[in-house]
């Protein structure tokens, strides 16, 4: 008799499935909603924040893995939570024409990162988590400033709002299916999405620093 398929081998399929498209997507996706054009208002600034995150594979890779190592942590949603004051402090930095070194080298190192350390199921201290969370949230958001920058107020203010309530979805999608997934008796959902999200980290920092 054939046993029935549990919930986090199907996780895991369906991970495997999503982390074999992203890989053979990334060269072709661009991170702008309207290409190169700055939102002209309310509408194409908040369609364009929401869109960042997500066409951005390397920021939607990260986003994932901070909401599913936050649902390993007793108070682990202040991790996403400090990731996104972080990353709006960064688009402010950028649309201030401050600079932060090497953003995309950062960024993809980020993805990496967090990626090994799903792979441990969250067995860092918490509050170092957070702070490599707003540290790799200062170079996301850096990367989110360059769309909108020279934008008018009001789509400035819609972008801004559109990529981080994107973000608090994504974030808190993945700590829901964290959850569940730590309810199973072994929970290797993790370290499979964590594998692939080193996959996906260690390809985009080849591609930053190599070109």
């Amino acid at each position: 008799m054939k046993s029935q398929p549990t919930f986090a081998s199907f996780y895991s399929t369906i991970v495997g499935l999503l982390g074999g498209s992203l890989l053979a997507a990334m060269p072709a996706i661009a991170h702008h909603a309207f290409g190169e054009a700055i939102p002209r208002n309310g509408f194409e600034g908040f369609l364009s924040g929401l869109a960042h995150p997500i066409i951005g594979f390397d920021h939607f890779a990260f986003v994932v893995a901070i909401g599913l190592l936050a649902a390993t942590k007793r108070q682990g949603i202040w991790l996403p939570i400090a990731f996104l004051f972080a990353a709006l402090a960064g688009a402010g930095i950028h649309l201030l024409s401050y600079d932060l070194p090497a953003p995309e080298v950062f960024i993809s190192a980020s993805v990496l990162i967090f990626g090994v350390m799903l792979t441990m199921q969250g067995s860092l201290n918490l509050l170092i988590m957070i702070g490599l969370g707003a540290i790799a949230g200062l170079f996301h958001g850096y990367a989110y400033g360059e769309a909108i920058v020279g934008a008018e107020m009001t789509p400035l203010v819609a972008y801004l709002a559109g990529f981080t309530a994107i973000q608090l979805g994504v974030a808190t999608i993945a700590f829901v299916v964290g959850r569940l997934i730590l309810k199973q008796p072994d929970a290797i959902g993790f370290r499979y999405v964590g594998l692939i999200l080193c996959g996906v980290g260690a390809a985009f920092l080849s591609s930053a620093i190599f070109g």
